[in-house]
């Protein structure tokens, strides 16, 4: 038998020596170097993050002018099957979209000029039918809030005068920054094969079917967005040009085509910010026409958030209107108003293609779908005879699946 090694050796007859202690006098020797190794990695991602963050406007223009371009390639595409070159095609859409956008400013740029001049004549006028109107109904005194705000406009015109140049540099930012994107659009538009080309060949060749297809993904959806929010413009233009009628207002379906506009394409406040201008142009009329604008557009603005939009961006889009509720709300906050605007495209673009890869598999009966499932027998009897639509419950049906 063997015996026991004595205390203090190992088995194999060598001394055993006692692990290293910490000694108080002089610290362990990985501490230097995990010491360095914190802070090198600190150093390197405070660089990253505020590299990030300086090339966040950068980043932010380069995808708004890529989702942009995905909407007018389609036109593109069809004028280069005819014979253009894509310069020549991505020139030609650009001169329709500014034609546009000239018209509703010609039409609403004179709406403006007339009817600032007509407030100034009779502002005076206007304010004292306004005083009166609010001393009356809900005993607030004007000409007390007006004596308050003429003393404070020796201080107010200082601090404009004050931020002028910051004002400036604001409105010059935001002008580089519109001609930065349509640099970047008109590329992408007419160089979009190319770009597709090299960018594949970096890829092998499984890799370049998958962002193929996120490509042709990312068109089609955008192509979806922009057809959704013409609908809505479409609507938002007529039913706020007939309320405008209805209140006398003039300029009605101009100013209801403008609020339309502005509404559906300025992500977030567009509807409110539509809705100054009518309720400026009502505002010398009646006070109360003016009120009733704001509130329209208030009512209209709901009906349009949760009667409208959740549908038809779901039909358009082939998303959830829950889904696309949350992906605006995401895309405000981590980009701002211009993320409200790229969200439901993403989104739907980042969907459609994870779909495509998710396997999907014959749901169990349940009675936890006894309604949802009676419903879509009722559904399915009423389109077809029984049979016909006996055969469809025993089929699997890949939209049915989704709906499930």
């Amino acid at each position: 038998m063997n015996s026991l090694p004595a205390d203090g050796a190992q088995a194999d007859g060598t001394e055993r020596r006692p692990p290293t202690a910490w000694r108080h006098s002089r610290p362990p020797r990985w501490l230097p170097r995990a010491a360095a190794t914190v802070a090198v990695v600190w150093i390197a991602v405070g660089v990253a993050w505020g590299t990030l963050s300086q090339l966040h406007d950068l980043a932010v223009i380069l995808v708004s002018s890529l989702f942009i371009a995905f909407a007018i390639e389609p036109g593109v595409n069809r004028l280069a099957r005819r014979g253009w070159r894509r310069g020549a095609a991505t020139g030609v859409i650009y001169g329709l979209i500014l034609l546009a956008l000239l018209v509703v400013v010609a039409s609403v740029g004179a709406l403006v000029v007339d009817q600032v001049a007509s407030l100034a004549k009779t502002l005076p006028d206007l304010i004292n039918s306004l005083s009166d109107f609010l001393q009356q109904h809900f005993k607030v005194n004007l000409n007390q809030q007006l004596s308050k705000l003429e003393s404070n406009l020796g201080t107010i015109g200082t601090s404009v005068a004050g931020n002028a140049l910051s004002i400036s540099g604001t409105i010059v930012g935001s002008i580089f920054n519109l001609l930065t994107v349509a640099l970047f659009t008109f590329y992408f538009a007419a160089q979009g094969p190319d770009f597709r080309r090299s960018v594949c060949s970096l890829m092998p060749a499984q890799r370049q079917l998958v962002f193929l297809q996120v490509w042709e993904l990312a068109i089609e959806k955008t192509a979806g967005y922009l057809y959704s929010r013409a609908i809505l413009a479409a609507i938002s233009a007529l039913a706020h040009g007939i309320a405008f009628f209805a209140l006398r207002i003039p300029y009605a379906f101009t100013l209801g085509i403008f609020v339309g506009i502005v509404g559906q394409f300025i992500p977030t406040v567009g509807t409110y910010i539509g809705a100054a201008l009518p309720a400026l142009v009502a505002l010398p009329i009646s006070p109360l026409r003016s009120l009733a604008v704001i509130v329209f557009a208030i009512l209209y603005q709901q009906v349009e958030n949760y009667v409208l939009t959740p549908p038809l961006s779901a039909k358009t889009m082939e998303l959830h209107p829950a889904v696309a509720f949350g992906a605006v709300l995401v895309g405000v906050t981590l980009v701002g108003p211009v993320g409200a605007l790229l969200a439901l495209p993403v989104t739907a673009t980042v969907q459609a293609f994870v779909s495509s890869y998710i396997q999907r598999h014959e749901v169990v009966e349940s009675h936890a779908f006894d309604e949802q499932m009676a419903e879509r027998r009722r559904a399915k009897k009423s389109g077809s005879d029984p049979e016909d639509a006996e055969d469809a419950e025993d089929t699997d049906d890949p939209d049915d699946a989704d709906d499930l």
